[in-house]
């Protein structure tokens, strides 16, 4: 029986710990690891179905890492720490023949962006290693990149438009905190969105762009122009693609909270002095907002994430959406954990599982269009992710 490695003991993590238990029979043994082996070892004792191994990792040096994977004798390392650890984890992995998976694309810790480049160029070095990586295995980016390919093979010749839509209408009850890494969350939000339309990225000021949608079994809610990570891979690979956007939606509460906080630079990447020392601003925000993996008891409401495609289907124009909604306490009941970790640690054990099955496997860097959907549609319907499609009006 193999060994599978998940590095991380977030939200996601715990989700992720927690899910591969529930299929253990694919996973193995497992082997939790993170910088605090305290956080790991607090999962793994939740955990009935399976004994859980823990250990500590500063994902931050491959070396750590190398030596980790070599003494648990890992088959797959699921990356679901940090998105600044991406590439030493790749590193890692490539050095012991690893299969690797992440959720979220690289981002630099001294620079606001974030973007697959250097990921994609370690393609040709998992090559001759002989070992795959899967790259953006959650739900945005993970599954909604699915959701398109699913489309493009069943219901469009080609697709023209598509609009990925995020709502989380969850309430923890707090005046301002994040659901994911406040340090990742907020570089994220007050960044400059982008869309593509023929043919090239088109800049906008935060929040410059809304729009209400009306997400089934939520209602309307203001819906803000963002730049999201799985739209650079889908304009390289859906067929005819003329625009792609991202919208997620935020109360006007939490967008004034981080309009005070930017304003007064809170939400700083570079060191200012304080008192002798030097802080970023944004790294001691994050100490001073409630823990997201603390959420999970408090958080009520559900979540609902989607694309919507419009196209042509045998020279006619067609229009569908297709998306899926999470109650908050149900995935505390489940999982201890709230919805925006279950929607992202829940994919990224499906995208495991198909790897470590052979029904995804090939060796190189990859994105989640680029395999056969259905596999994965059909492991969401079974793992506690329930999609819908509704056909619209064109």
């Amino acid at each position: 029986m193999g060994t599978t490695l998940i590095i991380g003991a977030g939200g996601v993590g715990r989700v992720v710990a927690h899910k591969c238990a529930m299929n253990a029979d694919t996973f193995g043994n497992i082997v939790l690891a993170s910088r605090t082996k305290s956080k790991c070892d607090q999962i793994a004792s939740e955990i009935s179905q399976v004994k859980i191994e823990t250990a500590a990792v500063d994902a931050d040096k491959s070396d750590e890492v190398i030596a980790l994977i070599k003494k648990v004798d890992a088959d797959i390392v699921i990356n679901v720490a940090l998105p600044y650890q991406d590439l030493t984890i790749m590193d890692a992995c490539i050095a012991t023949g690893v299969d690797y998976l992440d959720t979220a694309n690289y981002e630099h810790p001294d620079a606001a962006k974030f973007e697959y480049k250097e990921q994609w160029a370690r393609d040709a070095k998992f090559q001759e290693a002989g070992i795959m990586g899967l790259l953006g295995s959650g739900f945005d980016p993970g599954a909604t990149n699915v959701f398109c390919a699913y489309a493009q093979k069943h219901y469009f010749d080609e697709i023209h438009h598509i609009d990925i839509l995020d709502c989380n209408a969850g309430d923890h009850g707090y005046p301002f905190a994040t659901n994911f890494n406040p340090e990742i969350n907020l570089r994220e939000v007050s960044a400059n969105g982008r869309y593509w339309e023929d043919g090239k990225w088109i800049k906008t000021k935060p929040m410059e762009i809304m729009q209400v949608w009306d997400y089934p079994e939520i209602g309307p809610k203001d819906s803000y122009l963002l730049y999201h990570e799985e739209m650079e891979s889908l304009v390289k690979h859906i067929k005819g693609l003329k625009r792609i956007r991202f919208f997620m939606t935020f109360s006007q509460s939490y967008l004034k909270h981080m309009e005070v906080l930017q304003n007064v630079g809170m939400l700083g990447i570079e060191p200012v002095e304080h008192q002798g020392q030097k802080i970023i601003p944004i790294e001691f925000l994050k100490t001073l907002l409630p823990d997201p993996a603390s959420l999970g008891e408090r958080t009520k409401g559900k979540t609902n994430i989607g694309i919507v495609a419009e196209g042509v289907k045998d020279g006619k124009k067609r229009k569908i959406y297709i998306y899926q909604v999470t109650d908050h306490e149900a995935c505390y009941k489940e999982v201890k954990s709230q919805g925006v970790s279950y929607t992202t640690g829940v994919p990224a054990m499906i995208g495991a599982k198909l790897m470590l099955e052979g029904i995804w496997h090939k060796e190189g860097v990859w994105n989640m269009e680029q395999f056969n959907p259905d596999p994965f549609m059909d492991q969401m319907n079974k793992q506690g992710l329930p999609w819908q499609v509704k056909e619209l009006k064109s």
